[in-house]
């Protein structure tokens, strides 16, 4: 099992300089332990992970101060973006970094953040896959004809020219359509236990691996990553005491996670009739649901039993989402503790930790 940072959900609201310290130092920890790599993400016009408008530009600062670690997009949403932006941008990357880049492609899914290229909205999956294909052909040095200025065709290729020669690509899935294409193409997959319980994850890991098969690639090619909430600590209640309050700020921002917890036990949510104890009532539902199973906070040795059922399952990689809004010592107190449980199972034993 391998270990990355993930972040989502710094707040872009705050006006404080050291805003982006978090990252900065937790990017620098993992580099020099062994993690695998950090995702950044894309987020757009809303307070909740808006210190991440563009992970191009916030992977160039991680470059020049980490040496080792993998550097992801955790995701570019395509159909926001021409892929010839993505693909000169990404190579600037390959470049500063001495060929540590990884791309996970998004199709979003906010109707609001389309306002970058509206004509996408409708199509924003095909537009991803095709995205992806000419994002590829650019990135090997292929020339690539589009329209010009004046409506004639241009064949153009993208400067600097990448360190790889190939970039490693993960599909960010969340349908079984999507782990299926992704798998026809050969691609990695970025997922979460958000929306989905562990068993139709399973699930849809099974249909990822047929579909590489099917396709002509070995099934255990492909590498799938999971996103997990994550903090470590020693003692239960204390960890419930110190994450409850941020990561139920967390999922408020995010009121559809609670409707489909609260629609997978058949009830139904009507946030227009809720007054504020009906409201923190749900908040507290669904804390406890995505306590059970759903993230890797608890102790060391829950989170131990966390990471061996999601191996169980086929997951290559937990990408533990660590900027949910807890304290900055806290956040580095979990990291020292989630930096044990990965040395012991790159040693391929749990056990060894205790």
């Amino acid at each position: 099992m391998e270990f990355s940072l993930l972040y989502f959900s710094g707040d872009g609201s705050t006006t404080r300089r050291d805003k982006y310290n978090l990252l900065l130092e937790t990017a620098k920890y993992a580099d020099r332990h062994g993690f695998k790599a950090i995702w950044t993400p894309e987020r757009h016009f809303h307070p909740f992970g808006g210190l991440y408008p563009n992970p191009s530009v916030i992977a160039a600062a991680l470059a020049t101060i980490t040496e080792n670690i993998q550097l992801r997009s955790g995701s570019v949403v395509l159909p926001l973006q021409n892929p010839v932006r993505v693909a000169e941008e990404w190579a600037v990357v390959d470049n500063l970094s001495h060929g540590r880049v990884g791309i996970s492609f998004a199709s979003g899914w906010h109707a609001d953040d389309f306002l970058l290229q509206p004509h996408n909205y409708p199509k924003r999956k095909q537009a991803m896959w095709q995205g992806i294909e000419v994002f590829q052909q650019l990135w090997r040095g292929e020339a690539v004809e589009f329209l010009g200025g004046t409506q004639k065709p241009v064949a153009i290729q993208t400067f600097p020219r990448p360190i790889q020669r190939q970039v490693p690509i993960w599909i960010t899935c969340g349908t079984d359509e999507t782990f299926r294409r992704a798998g026809e193409i050969g691609a990695n997959v970025l997922t979460s236990l958000l929306y989905e319980t562990c068993d139709n994850l399973a699930r849809q890991i099974a249909i990822y691996r047929d579909s590489l098969a099917e396709h002509g690639y070995h099934p255990r090619e492909g590498k799938v990553a999971l996103m997990l909430h994550t903090f470590i600590g020693d003692e239960q209640e204390l960890i419930r005491r110190q994450v409850k309050e941020p990561f139920c700020n967390y999922i408020k921002t995010h009121f559809g996670l609670v409707e489909r917890l609260a629609r997978q036990i058949d009830f139904e949510v009507d946030p227009e009739s809720f007054n504020e104890s009906d409201r923190a009532s749900l908040f507290d539902f669904a804390f406890e649901r995505y306590l059970r199973g759903r993230v890797m906070i608890g102790t060391p040795e829950t989170c131990n039993q966390t990471i061996a059922s999601m191996e169980k399952i086929g997951v290559d990689e937990i990408a533990c989402l660590i900027d949910f809004g807890l304290d900055f010592e806290l956040v580095m107190a979990s990291l020292v503790k989630l930096e044990k449980i990965k040395a012991a199972w790159s040693g391929y034993s749990a056990l060894s930790y205790f």
